[in-house]
């Protein structure tokens, strides 16, 4: 059983700052959510089907390419509109949120800029109007947080690269038509300069998607293995400068951060609706349970609480857009909406009682998907770290 509201019930913050196309690209993703997602919701997370014709739909109404240029195949929109299309998209379901965010904040991004004008053309344009489907693989069974542990090695032949090694955890691995693999091409330099960045293509002799986990939550978005074995790659699909990767990814993560913080404000958002109107439904005592003080204590934790996941992550988002680094408010963004996610998509379990403890109501699923929200684009510890490297550098 799906309880629903036509209306959000959520006061937005930036109701009133945002200008009237971003009202119209928030009006359009929600339509989106509502009309091709939330009717497939059960259906795919069961499957654990990724919906390709879905995600194709996603791509015509240029959710696929927000933040890039309309000459790449872009949208030519800004952070915040990416954001609200991601919220927006999330509070439906997290699982096509997180598909879509990867897609635009890593692959594509990735391409768009540290890619030459030809790689944009070639690899951009596809990807930004929903043609292609993008992949990007940073992480290994021993390099996750510790990236500049990678071990894939790329071996410098004549014409290209031979590449070796494998990826885990990767959104779309499976499914991927372009993907950014990063690897070492200098086993013996400087840490944090011995990584580079290459563009795979499905079909490449020797490379290929491996293990498709069997995941706790967000089961409808595809996360893969890719495994390289002696896979040639021409020297045109190197993404900018020998040894620059690490500094690339880094950056590349500042506007992902952002990403999840939004993924993770849909899916409290998402939640805290549910759960609010179960709890105007449901009776005990003779009352509907909103009546009852400890729910609305619930109810007001939760709202606060994306209230103020809401300003850090559009804060975030405007400081982006007028192209200014954000590298400690993405984090700090990212960490709170993660968690708010978390604390939300919990509280809403415990107010369904033990209907939110069985597929017949979201609760469960907001419960299992939200937890990817601490972990991808850096876990809430690493987010930690970074925010206290900031602060102790601006102390200077």
């Amino acid at each position: 059983m799906t309880i629903a509201t036509d209306q959000p019930t959520t006061t937005s913050l930036c109701d009133f700052s945002l200008t009237s196309d971003q009202k119209v690209v928030r009006e359009a993703a929600r339509d989106f959510a509502r009309q091709e997602i939330d009717p497939l919701v059960e259906e795919l997370d069961e499957a654990q089907q990724f919906p390709i014709e879905l995600f194709a739909k996603a791509g015509e109404l240029g959710f696929l390419g927000v933040i890039f240029p309309e000459e790449y195949g872009g949208s030519g929109l800004g952070y915040v509109d990416y954001v609200l299309v991601i919220t927006e998209v999330s509070k439906v379901d997290p699982s096509i949120g997180l598909s879509v965010a990867a897609h635009n904040s890593l692959c594509s991004n990735h391409i768009y800029k540290f890619g030459t004008e030809e790689q944009r053309q070639r690899w951009l344009v596809p990807l930004a109007s929903g043609k292609k489907i993008g992949a990007w693989s940073l992480t290994e069974p021993d390099a996750g947080s510790d990236a500049a542990g990678t071990r894939t090695r790329a071996e410098k032949v004549e014409g290209g690269w031979i590449l070796n090694g494998s990826k885990t955890f990767i959104t779309h691995g499976s499914v991927g038509d372009i993907c950014v693999v990063i690897a070492v091409t200098d086993p013996d330099g400087p840490r944090h300069h011995n990584l580079s960045a290459f563009v795979l293509e499905k079909g490449m002799e020797g490379f290929r998607a491996g293990k498709k986990e069997n995941k706790l939550g967000s089961r409808a978005s595809d996360t893969s293995e890719v495994v390289m074995q002696d896979c040639f790659v021409p020297d045109e699909n190197l993404l900018g400068e020998r040894g620059d990767a690490f500094i690339q990814a880094v950056k590349i993560l500042d506007g992902g951060r952002i990403s999840i913080a939004a993924l993770g404000l849909g899916t409290a958002i998402g939640a805290y609706e549910t759960a609010l109107a179960y709890a105007k439904e449901r009776q005990q005592f003779g009352k509907p349970i909103a009546e009852f003080q400890a729910i609305r204590f619930y109810l007001a934790e939760m709202a606060t609480r994306i209230a103020a996941a809401e300003a850090l992550t559009m804060a975030a988002a405007l400081k982006m857009d007028e192209g200014k680094r954000v590298t400690r408010l993405a984090a700090e963004a990212k960490l709170y909406a993660g968690e708010t996610a978390v604390f939300c998509a919990e509280r809403g379990v415990q107010i369904h009682g033990g209907y939110g403890y069985i597929k017949d109501y979201r609760a469960e699923k907001y419960y299992r998907d939200c937890k990817i929200c601490t972990i991808g684009e850096g876990t809430s510890e690493i987010q930690r770290l970074v925010i206290a490297r900031q602060l102790l550098r601006e102390r200077r």
